[in-house]
Order: C-alpha cells, then structure tokens, then sequence
C-alpha cells in the first residue's frame, strides 16, 4: 500500500553513474564505499557484492595509488553494480581508473595542480561518458578559505564547491555531481541549501563522519531527512562507523519514511506496553532479521493490542492485532477469519508475508507485460 510521497523535488539535471541515472526525475539512489583494501580484491569483491545484495545502487572505492588502480581493473570485472573511483590529487589514477572502466570520477578538479592535468582528467572523462563527482568536506577546506572564514561555515563550504564547479564550467563540462558534506547537521545541511541555489546539478547528500551505527544513523536522519523533504538531494550516503551495509539498510529506511523510495519490508511496529498480548520486541526484531532478503515493497504493521492495531492494520498490506492466545489477522486491510497462535507468531507471519509478497511480485510482472 505504498503511497507515493507529496514532495516537489529540486529539478536537476540527469547525469548516469554507469547505468543508473543520477538527477532529474530518477529515483534518489543509495551507495555505500568500501572499507576493505582495494589491493585485496577478494575482499573488496566480496563486499561490493554484500552491498549490491541489500540494494546498493552504487559503490564507491577508494583507489590512492596506482597498486590499487591496478586491483581496480580486476574487481571492475567481477561486479555488475557501477562503481565510483575514489581518488585525491593525482590525476594520474583518474586517467589510468578510466581507462579501466570506472563509472564515476571522484575527485575534485581544483586539487589535481596545473591546468593541463585538469584538461587531461576532464577531457579523459569527456571522451569515456564518465561523470565526476566534487567532493567538499567541512574538515578539509582549502587554506585561504579556513583563513577567510576562520571556521567551517555553509558559506565557506559553497565558496570551495563553487571553486570547482567553475573549473568545469569553464571547460564546458557538466556532467557532474556535487556534495557539500560536513560532520555537522546544521552545518551541512546550510551548505545544501545554498548550493541547490546555484547550480542545476544533481546533488550528493550525506553528513561525514556522523558516528557509530545508532548516532550516526540519528544524525542522519535528522540531517537528510531535512533536505528530502525540501525536495533537495539526488543521491545518498550515509556515513557510519559501522558496517557498510548497514548504510544501506538505514538509507533506504530514511527514503522509506519520507515516501521516497519502497524496497523490502516496511515494518509498522508498536513500542509495547503492559497491554501486549504477545512479546512484540521479539516478533518484530526476527521478522527483521529473517525479511532481510526481501525486496518487494510491503507495509505490514505489527501491533500487541486491540488499541491502535485495527486502524494500523487497515491501512498495511499485512496487520496482525494482539488479542488472548491467538492474535488478529488482516489482509489488504481487512480482517481475516484465520487467527494467529500467540506462541508461533514469527514462523506464521513469515509464510503469510512471503506469500503476499509472492502474489504481488506475479501482478507487477504482468502489468509490467501490459505497458510494454
């Protein structure tokens, strides 16, 4: 019962990092970068397929030197998911990256030195239909920028961003992505709002460094979840100190909650309290772990009582309401005759789920045969 979210989103132009569109009227896609050693291609293999296995639309890795570029070309033939090459300063990398099939250039133009290497990289970029990616961060302005401002400020961050943007402007080249990051929610997110002021090009949301799994995913929240909903943002990361899948799982969750995007389970749980008929921190947090590998999009509400779990279930493609002994069950929001034992719940909810999302996937199928 997904419903389509109400927000107007920032107009952009579309750029492709490899085949996925970034901007315009595509989906706000989710990535995540490699922690492994790019030189450990096993590894890095492994991880990047881990992230495309839980809807990673695309990944970055970090390529800073030429050994890793090397062990670049090799995991490049071993994923399907587009990858984005990581690279600071030598545009050596950028050049060699390309070469070997790198669907997006992570690195920013005003960093690489003379002119003529900035030509190269960008012509090199021209001639193999590959973005770029500028990449301000808060913690690494450029000198004469931390002197001019004295500390981080979203006008300090929008001057940098715009420095590099008019190194490509000038060598009409506009195939390009932006992001504005800082540690700081309040911090980043006055930078992103500035700079969706001036230019058109799609943008990167993220809050760098935000911290471990439960902080990091707060401040994140907060802070996209504030610029999503003002219709500003084309892609995301959301940067934890904690396992790369995880900032997907909690990307998707945060496009989810902003109706902005629909992959897998959408679990509608209640806290619990004295009136529970049935342990709902257990069914919820199983069915979590086992509903893992689902993609197709389902709201089913998990309520311990007659309270609120009726109006929750209603609306949910799959509802349970806790009730004595055996629990409520509906469908398509409405009320089955069929009753849940209390004592088994998890392994009943599963079959029930799986079967819905089994009917649901065949009826996308067909409709899908229909417009073509």
């Amino acid at each position: 019962m997904f419903k389509e979210s109400h927000i107007t989103r920032r107009k952009s132009r579309q750029i492709f990092v490899g085949n996925v569109p970034v901007g315009g009227d595509a989906p706000i896609t989710v990535q995540s970068m490699t922690n492994t050693l790019t030189t450990d291609v096993a590894a890095t293999v492994a991880q990047i397929k881990a992230l495309e296995a839980v809807g990673a639309d695309i990944v970055r890795v970090s390529v800073p030197t030429m050994d890793a570029a090397e062990a670049f070309k090799e995991i490049k033939k071993q994923v399907n998911v587009p990858l984005v090459a990581d690279i600071h300063f030598d545009y050596r990398i950028a050049l060699k990256v390309a070469e070997y099939g790198a669907d997006c250039l992570r690195i920013n133009p005003g960093n690489i030195g003379r002119e003529d290497r900035v030509r190269a990289v960008v012509e090199c970029a021209r001639d193999n239909n590959i973005p770029i990616r500028i990449g301000v961060n808060g913690g690494s302005l450029e000198k004469d920028i931390q002197e001019k401002y004295t500390e981080p400020t979203p006008e300090a961050l929008l001057e940098s961003a715009m420095r590099h943007v008019d190194i490509l402007d000038r060598l009409n080249f506009q195939q390009f992505k932006v992001s504005v990051k800082a540690s700081d929610v309040f911090l980043a997110v006055g930078a992103y709002r500035l700079l969706a002021k001036q230019i058109d090009n799609p943008l990167h949301l993220g809050i760098t460094e935000a911290g471990g799994l439960r902080s990091g995913s707060v401040k994140s929240s907060v802070g996209l979840g504030l610029l999503l909903s003002e219709g500003i943002g084309d892609t995301l990361r959301v940067s934890l100190a904690a396992d790369p899948i995880e900032e997907i799982k909690v990307g998707y969750d945060i496009l989810k909650s902003l109706k902005l995007r629909s992959r897998g389970i959408n679990l509608i749980a209640c806290p619990s309290c004295s009136r529970q008929e049935f342990d709902v921190i257990s069914t919820v947090n199983q069915l979590e772990q086992r509903l893992e590998d689902m993609t197709t999009p389902m709201d089913v509400s998990i309520i311990g009582c007659i309270v609120n779990g009726p109006g929750e279930a209603m609306v949910s493609d799959l509802g349970l309401t806790g009730s004595s002994k055996k629990s409520g069950f509906y469908l398509d929001g409405v009320r089955q005759k069929e009753r849940f034992d209390n004592n088994n719940l998890v392994d009943q909810l599963e079959q029930r789920i799986r079967a819905k999302a089994k009917l649901l996937d065949e009826k996308n199928k067909i409709n899908f045969k229909e417009i073509e």
